[in-house]
């Protein structure tokens, strides 16, 4: 098929000639390449007149978003991870300089991200995962598409590659190993299957490295917070794991995968998912998965290289906690450095402990699902962390009691300290995984200069 423009979620790319095109199983276009984008539409450019946006800061009162009229609808193409963004001037990271313009030269694995800004504000934002209070939002981004150049067509079943970097590896639904998903009894109700199919039917932007990802959106194509992104991931992937038909399961195990195979190439540009309150959770998993579906060691391998972080490992950690815990929580960064304090006396904690004990609500809300999930396919040892694992465990049983839950905030609306069909799956299976292999070594995170944000894994003794 040969066409000279294509269209996807109210975006129209334009090309010089008629180009070789199609789509890969997720529905993204790729165009045989090199070949020149001519226009983009909506286009890239100034805001209309009279717009205007207010400023809006964050809930500690940083500044996130302003009036500037300089840039609407942006493209993008990603060959690094960083703070910074090109797709709207209304958010303070922006940076014309990464802008594209068109027309545009595009080479082979690259991929043009191309989205169209909100013009008026509220928005909704995925309003049958939040709850009322959240359901409504200011997020410059409505919707995102990507374009990916190969050198020549792909095989029918493939994967999008990671719309990040140059590599352009090419995964195929015809490796997908169904026979490694477990095929459990539904426990409590199952989540809508075509909404989950929503969640991942479009790409998420991730290589923003920057708290602005709140602000940015788009909001027809994903979350923006850490602690949706691992509760979607928890439910997604214990959905995948219950016992129905193959049809049932497919786009949405389509969808998680190339979730994972994009979270991959964020990986390899130098995406990094520190502990930096609740922003970054959520990464880790999708990775380990699509590695373990596809049966690729790379991917299984990618989340333990030395260039990885995420935020999950980072937080968690052995030590002794006031009340006698071993497998305890820290928030490592928030504005500045943050010091552990789950070993001291609650009486002592400052406002910075007593904040890092609320944000310890909003991420252990969405963690325990992704545990049961990675457990129930035999993937602890691959996750190399033990401290998550036992810290789940921690969450889900001790952490409900009286005492210790007047600590923390509740974590998801209305006191809901996991989703109910992630309490539902847990009570059902967690004390029927048998023991498994651990990881080869434990780790913490430390500080070793706080005020220049200096720190390392070091060596944590496992009780």
């Amino acid at each position: 098929m040969e066409r000279s423009e294509l269209e996807q979620y109210g975006i129209t790319w334009t090309f010089d000639r008629p180009v070789e095109c199609g789509k890969f199983i997720t529905g993204d276009w790729w165009i045989v390449g090199p070949v020149t984008v001519t226009d983009v539409t909506p286009g890239p450019g100034p805001a209309r007149s009279g717009e205007m946006t207010k400023t809006v800061k964050s809930s500690y009162g940083t500044v996130a978003m302003v009036d500037d009229s300089r840039m609407r609808n942006g493209s993008m193409i990603v060959l690094r991870a960083g703070i910074d963004q090109g797709y709207d001037s209304r958010i303070v990271n922006y940076d014309p300089s990464i802008s594209i313009r068109f027309p545009c030269a595009l080479q082979p694995n690259q991929t043009l991200i191309s989205s169209v800004s909100h013009e008026t504000f509220p928005v909704e934002v995925m309003h049958a995962l939040l709850w009322k209070a959240e359901q409504t939002g200011t997020l410059a981004l409505k919707s995102a598409a990507v374009l990916t150049c190969v050198k020549q067509a792909p095989p029918h079943d493939a994967f999008r590659p990671p719309y990040a970097g140059v590599e352009g590896t090419i995964y195929q639904a015809k490796a997908i190993q169904w026979d490694l998903l477990p095929r459990l009894a539904p426990a409590g109700a199952v989540p809508d299957w075509s909404q989950f199919e929503r969640y991942f039917e479009r790409p998420w932007l991730d290589h923003i490295e920057s708290w602005l990802l709140q602000v940015t959106g788009p909001s027809e194509n994903q979350v923006n917070y850490g602690r949706e992104f691992s509760r979607i991931n928890s439910m997604a992937s214990l959905m995948l794991l219950l016992d129905v038909s193959p049809e049932r399961k497919e786009k949405l195990l389509r969808g998680f995968i190339q979730w994972g195979i994009d979270l991959s190439g964020l990986v390899k540009c130098g995406r990094k998912w520190s502990g930096d309150g609740g922003h970054w959770n959520g990464r880790k998993w999708p990775i380990l998965f699509a590695g373990l579906l596809l049966g690729d060691a790379e991917l299984q391998a990618l989340p333990s290289s030395p260039d990885a972080l995420f935020s999950e490992d980072q937080q968690t950690y052995y030590g002794k906690s006031w009340d006698g815990q071993r497998a305890l929580y820290q928030m490592v960064w928030h504005t500045l450095a943050r010091r552990p304090y789950e070993e001291k006396d609650p009486k002592t904690w400052d406002h910075f402990d007593q904040r890092s004990d609320g944000y310890r609500g909003v991420c252990s809300c969405g963690w325990p699902g992704t545990a049961l999930a990675a457990m129930l396919m035999k993937a602890k040892a691959l996750w190399n962390h033990d401290a998550f694992f036992d810290y789940c465990d921690r969450w889900m049983e001790h952490d409900t009691d009286p005492e210790r839950k007047s600590l923390s905030l509740p974590a998801t609306g209305g006191g809901v300290r996991v989703d109910p069909f992630v309490q539902a799956m847990w009570t059902a299976y967690r004390k029927q995984i048998p023991e498994q292999p651990c990881s080869s070594s434990w780790r913490k995170w430390i500080w070793n200069d706080m005020e220049k944000g200096l720190g390392q894994f070091v060596p944590n003794d496992h009780p």
